[in-house]
């Protein structure tokens, strides 16, 4: 309740008007006998520095009566100002309500923010990460909640931190819904492991677990992914309740099969190893990924009844090519046509001497013939 300004007490609540602004102290027209005087100290519940931050000359405010003697009256703007604050504050806590508020000093253990009285964010309460430099936080305007709120203490502690954390956690929420299997969505690789690559695509962690890295067998994670990489990643499965997101790195990357047709085409030679025996033949490694069936009528060129009676696994082959298939990953090999075409040049080769050989015994005849001639 605000008293008129001719019978004064200690606390009570009075209007003025600033007439004259001074380097330590305020002085305001109260309606009394003599002017009222606001002491920097009483200016705000922050540190002042300079009275004209906080009041200008003809400004109406709303003072607290701190002490009279004589003429003398001593008043207070922070006093009402808290009174003010402590409510509002009070509401706010109980509705658990964010709130901007600006950064004013960078205190050793935190921040000292302006709400209305002096607030503290603790270093922990900033940020979800680590700061080790708060220096840039000056005069920067913050949405915070209070975690704590004690007026007899004089206490009030605000966290920015648990802000965050809300919309992180409202977005990761919104974000598990959006998600379906077989998109490709970009990702930051947060964390390897053993097993595998933990993947930030956007708010929320999904797993590359080791055998999604690579077409082919993948020893250690490192070796494909680094952390901090920038990658695109497929979505496989998607467990909102879990919160569990399981993406696949080698789904978005070219295949061994990718291309295969300009490498390998038919008629050619290719060098492998035997990976597989079947009853039906064997696969046969051509390219790391790649694998080719020789059909068990294609491994030798005699009847076998199993593929085990020629060949063993890791047996390094040689084998020409029939067909290649990109699309149904399928490519037909023959041994025997290697072989055939070995025993084929063989046979030439061994006509073609035993032919050299007769010219030069019958040119040798002819020679000795030619000299009893004679």
């Amino acid at each position: 309740m605000v008293e008129t300004n001719n019978e004064l007490q200690v606390g009570s609540i009075v209007t003025g008007t600033v007439v004259k602004i001074e380097e330590k102290q305020v002085f305001v027209d109260i309606g009394y006998k003599s002017e009222g005087i606001i002491p920097i100290s009483e200016l705000s519940n922050l540190h002042v520095e300079n009275p004209q931050d906080v009041v200008k000359e003809g400004e109406e405010l709303t003072l607290q009566v701190k002490k009279v003697e004589d003429e003398t009256v001593v008043l207070s703007k922070k006093a009402v100002d808290a009174e003010k604050a402590w409510e509002d504050l009070q509401q706010k806590y109980e509705n658990n309500e964010a709130f901007d508020t600006v950064v004013k000093e960078i205190v050793k253990g935190g921040l000292v923010v302006d709400v209305g009285l002096r607030g503290f964010i603790p270093a922990s309460l900033v940020e979800t990460f680590y700061v080790e430099d708060f220096s840039d936080y000056k005069d920067k305007t913050l949405t915070v909640k209070i975690v704590d709120l004690d007026k007899e203490q004089n206490r009030i502690i605000l966290s920015h931190r648990a802000v965050v954390e809300e919309e992180q956690e409202k977005k990761k929420k919104e974000l598990l819904q959006s998600l379906e299997a077989g998109q490709v969505v970009d990702g930051t690789v947060q964390r390897i492991t053993d097993f595998g690559a933990f993947v930030d695509i956007g708010g929320v962690d999904g797993l590359v677990h080791i055998s999604e890295l690579a077409h082919t067998h993948v020893e250690k994670v490192s070796d494909v992914l680094s952390e901090g990489e920038q990658i695109k990643v497929e979505i496989l499965s998607v467990d909102p309740e879990q919160e569990r997101i399981s993406l696949s790195y080698k789904n978005t990357q070219p295949g061994p099969w990718t291309g295969i047709e300009d490498r390998i085409k038919a008629g050619d030679k290719v060098e492998g190893v035997v990976k597989r025996l079947v009853d039906f033949g064997a696969f046969v490694e051509v390219e790391e990924g790649v694998e080719g069936l020789v059909h068990i009528s294609q491994i030798a060129n005699r009847h076998i009844g199993k593929p085990s009676e020629v060949l063993e696994v890791g047996q390094q082959v040689t084998a020409k090519v029939l067909s290649v298939d990109e699309n149904d990953q399928r490519i037909s090999l023959s041994i025997k046509e290697v072989e055939l075409e070995k025993e084929q040049g063989d046979i030439a080769e061994y006509e073609r001497e035993e032919e050299s050989s007769s010219f030069q015994i019958g040119d040798v005849i002819g020679d000795k013939l030619n000299k009893f001639k004679k």
